[in-house]
């Protein structure tokens, strides 16, 4: 790092930065592959970090290689072997849709000798749409957008998708027998947990169609007759943990939160910070997040203690207002105010993917006097924070933060930086 904390905005930059290289998948994915990478094989994948993963396999695997992976709109890298689409996210798209049936074709007639490569990361449960029998690509669309209004955490989120798919949860993994999968993971959940990163595809799910049901009921998603019946369906259910299908398969974690933001921390120790690291999991409202992290940093500051305090994982937005913005512009609008312009207190928040929702930013700036120019400009942060509209707040300012795709995902990463 260049950057010292005195220089607060681009330290925070540069310690975001590093973060995101620590998940870099021409970085990470070489370590974790097998001994022998002579042997041909068929190669297939989806995620925000697909087709950086799929370069870097191409430059250290040695031998045939074939296939194809699908990656966010932006998202895309050349490769020379595998081929690369893009598709919607987070709302499907019938591109996501005809790549998915592709990849299920791609895979079929495989002998026992055959080797799969699935290359997966976060935004694969959007990008890989094939409905579940009976069901359209519009009833998995009107489900997702409300799942991703309702607040509901990721892993219940994906619960519901992989019972309305016909290639999550396990599917795509039993379209692959009699072949050998072997699948290479960034994590971008809390837990790390392989059946809930893109909703996985290649392996076994705990969850059960009741569950998806029950979560439906929780967060009030008005699903439409044919959804609710096919979760009733005996079809829907998912292949469990100790099938057969799954006994020859190997998974692999190539990069997680936790690696990723210990990376950050470290660079902050170094820098002379004492820093206080929550943890790569944490969940909940982004708002509440806020709200016990600046109790955390007025604390801290009235204490006179120089310190970081430094957390990853995936909060969650209720939607409630019509305003622009994902979860890290609602977490700083929100700590924003509950500081009210505190001496001494920065931070950032974004999205190690680049995009915040499905905004143009990574995510945002907070300073000190930030409180201060917003009033001046006539913005009424309360307001804006009951609007949802963290991206009106810091765009109006001038602090987005902008890095466009990073080709990787693992979940965000939050900087509260406390110099009194």
């Amino acid at each position: 790092m260049r950057a010292s904390p005195a220089d607060a905005d681009q330290f925070l930059r540069e310690l975001f930065e590093v973060m995101v290289a620590a998940a870099n998948p021409h970085q990470v994915l070489a370590r974790h592959l097998p001994d022998d990478t002579r042997r041909p094989a068929v190669v297939i994948g989806a995620g925000k970090a697909a087709a950086a993963m799929a370069a870097s396999l191409e430059t250290h695997w040695q031998g045939e290689l074939s296939g194809l992976v699908v990656t966010r709109y932006g998202h895309g890298e050349p490769c020379k072997l595998i081929e690369v689409v893009e598709a919607a996210h987070p709302v499907p798209d019938d591109q996501g849709e005809a790549v998915a049936r592709r990849m299920l074709q791609s895979v079929s007639g495989l002998g026992a000798d055959d080797l799969v490569i699935c290359l997966l990361s976060g935004g694969g449960s959007s990008l890989l749409a094939l409905p579940a029998p009976g069901l359209t690509l519009a009833d998995k669309q009107a489900v997702n957008r409300q799942l991703l209004r309702s607040g509901a955490p990721i892993d219940a989120m994906n619960c519901v998708r992989k019972h309305l798919s016909s290639i999550k949860g396990g599917r795509l993994a039993l379209a692959c027998q009699p072949a050998r999968v072997l699948t290479l993971a960034i994590s971008d959940v809390p837990g790390d947990d392989l059946a809930v990163i893109a909703s996985g595809p290649t392996v076994a799910d705990p969850s059960s169609s009741a569950q998806a049901l029950e979560i439906l009921a929780t967060h009030g998603i008005d699903a439409n007759p044919r959804v609710l019946a096919w979760l009733r369906d005996e079809r829907a259910e998912t292949p469990k943990p100790g099938d057969p299908a799954f006994a020859a398969n190997d998974s692999r974690l190539v990069a997680t939160p936790a690696s990723a933001l210990q990376a950050a921390a470290a660079a902050a120790r170094d820098a002379g910070l004492e820093v206080m690291d929550l943890g790569a999991e944490v969940e909940g409202e982004a708002r509440e997040v806020a709200a016990a992290q600046a109790d955390m940093a007025l604390a801290y500051a009235r204490e006179g203690r120089r310190c970081l305090i430094l957390s990853g994982g995936e909060t969650t937005v209720t939607v409630r207002g019509s305003g622009r913005g994902g979860r890290n512009a609602e977490f700083l609008l929100a700590l924003a105010n509950e500081l009210r312009g505190a001496a001494g207190i920065h931070a950032l928040a974004a999205d190690t993917d680049g995009i915040d929702g499905s905004e143009d930013n990574a995510g945002a700036l907070l300073r000190p006097e930030s409180w201060t120019r917003a009033t001046a400009q006539g913005l009424d942060a309360r307001a804006m924070l009951d609007n949802n509209d963290g991206y009106g707040f810091f765009h109006a300012l001038g602090d987005l933060v902008i890095t466009g795709p990073t080709r990787t995902n693992v979940n965000d990463f939050r900087a509260v930086l406390v110099l009194p």
